[in-house]
Formats: structure tokens, C-alpha cells, sequence
């Protein structure tokens, strides 16, 4: 009895395998489900490196060049985060991904009250120029690239970024730096929000219009579907967020009289990985093909490389769990090989203690060896794109790239991605989400090994990292002593250059740089926006 035929006989005693994008995933697949999907090679898939770039952005893969690992990395002071830097460098990390503390974040110095009990707790704390000078020293900035994971104060952060490059004698042009910035998303999925969306929005245009000119080697913006899929949103939503999101960004910028052409090639993208390999491996495919696709019949992008969807795919830190935490040390390796076999450019990984506290050093480089693995003794470099033509992924990818258009046009029936995070539809969308899903794990239609199935054993002692408060009150003194010894009246009149062009509508970056040189600190910088744009109000979702 062959095993279609099997199958078939058994049909009813087969359990219905339902992914969290609404995808029924079939026992078996063959050439006719192919024919079904109408598939075609020159369409669909077609070589690597070559347009639509579902298999990949380089000819080669990863024959040509290793992925890119960049370990989200950064915790109490600069001269803390510049220590756990260099580890990771000296370890062969070939990038850094840089976290900041929640005051940060919001635009407030580490002496300001709303920042007690926050100072360098989950980041790095960057009040100034001078924190920047501690926790990029000995670093070369003209080799190594810098993800800043920061979003509202994102403008801030690039423009202090070009101070330090100079003032450490790198032209602005040899240097690369890769701001988070997509204030949308943390309306949608973080809440790390500052400004009203409009305002918030235009700032991202600006810091895109300024890397256009002044900062060639710099990515501007990094749409981030992470958050969103860490808030609860299926892998087919994340991607249409993305997607919707990016756009957004980039009507803002064609409004200023340029062409997407000139500047998407610089846009880059951070999404999640967890849950179904096969989900995943599907999403990414057909985002990258969607990606060049919509480029070319939107906004008539020409540019190969425009049309290229680049970004860092890992993470995976909603799939890690607190019970048995040694389990997301598997977990890890799997998230690792769905990306590598997703084709990403750039990687991070959640260590398998970032369920419940900031990565000890031994986690943070057992991460980053599981890439090693993957890289230099697993095979995955061996040749490009090895599940290309499989009956079942090929299909998967066709249903999911309907799924993300469907949830796309779900969006656009509302009026378009900045009205529907204005009026609350997708944050209501994502919330759904997020209870549908927990619920499931509740009554255990979905499994989570050591959460509600084989859960027995004890849980393993777990390592926390403990809040170093002198370190915090170390900073807030050297916050002070700056502020004393800066030179005022240079200070000052910065910032006023910097209020006028806020107001009066022109791009704020260069007056942010001029603001970054004289030590201006982020909560001075952050409060001049506050005065001039407000702040935002949450939507009611309930």
C-alpha cells in the first residue's frame, strides 16, 4: 500500500494541521498542487539573485558570504555594554545590535524622575555624546555596522551616531548605522511611542531624506514586523504590517518631491522567527517576492537593488519559555536553521535565558556558536536555496503570499496603514491575536513542550541579572558633572536652531548633528520635539 493511498484509507483518524496564518497544511503534496496554485518558475521563484527574489538576494547564497550575526546586546552603562561589545567582536560576531534602556527610549536622561528604577535596566543607558564616546570605543566604526534598536528618539540616535564618527576621525560617509525607527509599529505592538503619528511619521522622513544626501553607507529605517508578531499578530499579519508600514514611510518621502527609486534600496527590515519552520520559511519567501513585486507596480521602482528586501530576521524571544528553560536552547537552533533556510542576510538570536532576564555572557555566545554551526559544519552554505522546488514549500509560499494581500487589503479598507494604527484597527487586530492564541495554549490545541505537554521534571536553577543600582547612580552623577562642564551657551543655541527647524517644518537632522556635537542630552533634544509636535494618545481598542 503506497502512502498517498494510505493516507487516504486513514483520512478520518488525521488530524487537521491548522498554521497560525489560517493555512491548512496537507498530508502529502505533489505536482499537481503545483499546477493548482499556478505556479510558475519565471514568476514565482526564478534563479537566485534574480527577480522576484524569492530565492534569495545574491547569486550565491551563502556560498558567497556568511550571514551577517548581530546579537541584541547592551545593559547598564556604556562602559558595561562596550565590555559585552568586544566579547562578542572577539568571538566573531560581524555586527552589533545595540539596546538601550526604556528611559532612552522615551527621550528622557537618566536624572529625570521618570527615569528611576529604569536607568540601564534592560539597555544601555545614553544620555549624551560622551556615552556614545565609552560605548563605541576601540570599535572600528568604518568595518563593523551598528543596529541602534531605537525608535522615537531614532533621528537623535543617528545624528549622535555621525558625531561620534567624526569626532573619532571617520568621514560620515564611510560609516554604517541601521536606526531601528519605525514609530508605527511601536504604536501598534511596543508602546515605546512618544510624538502624535503625523509629526513621529515625518521625523522618519526626515532622517531618510538625510541619509539620501549626507550618509550613503547608513540605513535610515528598519521596518520591524518583530514587535508586532511579539505582540500576537500571525506570521501572514506581521508581513502586511511590514509591508504597509514601509510604504508609509515611503509616501512621506515621495511627497517631498523625490522618487521611491532613489532611496527604498536603503530601507531595511527586522522580523521575527518562531513557531512553524515551515510557516516561517514560507513567510519569508513570499515576502521578499511581494516586497519587489508591489515596489515595481506602486511606486515603479526600477532599481534591481531597490527592490531587494534586506533586514535581519530572528530573534524568536515569544517562542521562549521560562519553564525548562534549557529547552529554547533547541529551540534556538531550530529559529538559527529557519533563517538560514529563509535566506537571511543578517541574524540574531534570543538566548535561551531572555524568557526571564538579560543574556549572561555564556548564553549570549552559545547563541552565537549555534550560528557558527549552522555556518561552518551543518552544510547550510552547501548551495543556494535547498528547499526550492519542493511541492510542498513552492505551494505554501503561493497560499501564504494570498494570506499576506488578504490581511494587506484588510488594511487598506480602513484607509490606508497611518489611519489604521491612528483609530486603533490593527493594535485591536493584534490584541485578538494575541487572546486567540494564548487561549489555545490554554487548552492545549497548541503545543508548547514544558509549558502544556511533557512537563514533568523540575525546572533548572536560572541565573538572574540583578539591577545594579550603583552603577545607575554612577551615570546620573556623570550626567551632572557633563551638564556642568558643557558649554552652555553652545548648548543653548543649538537647541534653538534645532526648535526653529521643527517648526517651521524643515529637516531636523542637521541641527540634531549640531546639538549631538555640543552635548546636548537626549531628554533636552527629546523635550524640544514635545514642545513643538505633543505627544501621542493611545486609541481606545476595547
Amino acid at each position: 500500500m503506497g502512502v498517498a493511498t494510505y493516507l487516504k484509507d486513514e483520512k478520518d483518524a488525521i488530524k487537521k494541521v491548522i498554521l497560525e496564518s489560517d493555512l491548512e497544511i496537507k498530508p502529502v503534496y505533489t505536482p499537481d498542487d503545483l499546477a493548482q496554485s499556478g505556479f510558475s518558475y519565471e514568476q514565482d521563484l526564478a534563479d537566485p539573485g534574480e527577480y522576484p527574489f524569492t530565492r534569495g538576494l545574491h547569486p550565491l547564497g551563502y556560498r558567497s558570504r556568511n550571514w551577517t550575526t548581530r546579537q541584541y546586546t547592551g545593559f547598564g552603562s556604556p562602559e558595561q555594554t562596550n565590555e559585552r561589545f568586544k566579547l562578542m567582536i572577539d568571538h566573531g560576531q560581524t555586527g552589533l545590535n545595540v539596546a538601550f534602556d526604556l528611559p532612552t527610549q522615551m527621550g528622557f536622561d537618566s536624572d529625570d524622575p521618570m527615569a528611576e528604577g529604569e536607568v540601564g535596566r534592560v539597555g544601555m543607558a545614553v544620555d549624551s555624546l560622551q556615552d556614545f564616546e565609552t560605548a563605541f570605543e576601540g570599535i572600528r566604526l568604518d568595518t563593523i555596522g551598528s543596529g541602534l534598536t531605537i525608535n522615537a528618539v531614532a533621528s537623535i540616535m543617528l545624528a549622535m551616531y555621525q558625531a561620534l564618527a567624526e569626532k573619532k576621525g571617520y568621514a560620515k560617509t564611510k560609516i554604517s548605522a541601521t536606526p531601528q525607527n519605525d514609530i508605527l509599529k511601536e504604536m501598534i505592538g511596543r508602546g515605546a511611542w512618544i510624538y502624535p503619528v503625523q509629526p513621529a511619521v515625518r521625523l522618519i522622513g526626515d532622517t531618510i531624506e538625510y541619509a539620501m544626501q549626507e550618509l550613503p553607507r547608513c540605513n535610515p529605517v528598519s521596518v520591524c514586523g518583530y514587535h508586532i508578531r511579539e505582540s500576537g499578530c500571525t506570521p501572514a499579519q506581521e508581513i502586511a504590517y511590514g509591508l504597509l508600514i514601509a510604504f508609509a514611510y515611503v509616501d512621506n518621502v515621495v511627497a517631498r518631491g523625490y522618487a521611491a527609486d532613489d532611496f527604498v534600496g536603503r530601507f531595511s527590515f527586522n522580523f521575527n522567527i518562531y513557531g512553524n519552520l515551515w510557516e516561517t520559511v514560507a513567510k519569508f519567501r513570499a515576502a521578499r517576492k511581494l516586497w519587489a513585486r508591489l515596489l515595481t507596480e506602486r511606486y515603479r521602482v526600477t532599481n534591481k537593488k531597490a527592490l531587494l528586501l534586506r533586514g535581519l530576521f530572528g530573534g524568536g524571544g515569544s517562542g521562549m519559555t521560562k519553564q525548562q528553560p534549557e529547552n529554547n536552547i533547541v529551540r534556538g537552533a531550530y529559529y538559527a536553521l529557519a533563517a538560514a533556510l529563509s535566506g537571511a542576510q543578517t541574524t540574531a538570536l534570543c538566548s535561551y535565558d531572555e524568557a526571564y532576564t538579560i543574556p549572561t555572557e555564556r548564553s549570549a555566545l552559545l547563541s552565537l556558536r549555534t550560528f557558527q554551526i549552522l555556518m561552518d559544519e551543518i552544510g547550510l552554505r552547501d548551495t543556494v536555496d535547498p528547499l526550492a522546488g519542493s511541492y510542498f514549500i513552492e505551494t505554501l509560499t503561493k497560499e501564504m503570499e494570498a494570506k499576506i494581500l488578504e490581511e494587506m487589503d484588510k488594511v487598506e479598507q480602513v484607509g490606508g496603514m497611518i489611519e489604521a494604527v491612528s483609530s486603533g484597527y490593527v493594535q485591536s487586530e493584534v490584541a485578538r491575536q494575541a487572546y486567540e492564541y494564548e487561549k489555545k495554549i490554554q487548552d492545549k490545541s497548541v503545543t508548547k513542550v514544558g509549558v502544556n505537554k511533557y512537563t514533568e521534571g523540575a525546572d533548572m536553577e536560572v541565573e538572574l541579572h540583578r539591577y545594579d543600582e550603583a552603577a545607575a547612580e554612577a551615570k546620573i552623577r556623570q550626567l551632572k558633572a557633563l551638564k556642568k562642564e558643557r558649554e552652555q551657551s553652545a548648548v543653548k543655541k543649538t537647541l534653538q536652531a534645532l526648535e526653529k527647524a521643527a517648526a517651521q517644518k524643515q529637516n531636523v537632522m542637521p541641527p540634531l548633528v549640531e546639538c549631538c556635537r555640543h552635548y546636548a542630552t537626549v531628554g533636552e533634544m527629546a523635550d524640544v520635539f514635545r514642545q513643538i509636535f505633543g505627544e501621542h494618545q493611545e486609541p481606545s481598542i476595547f
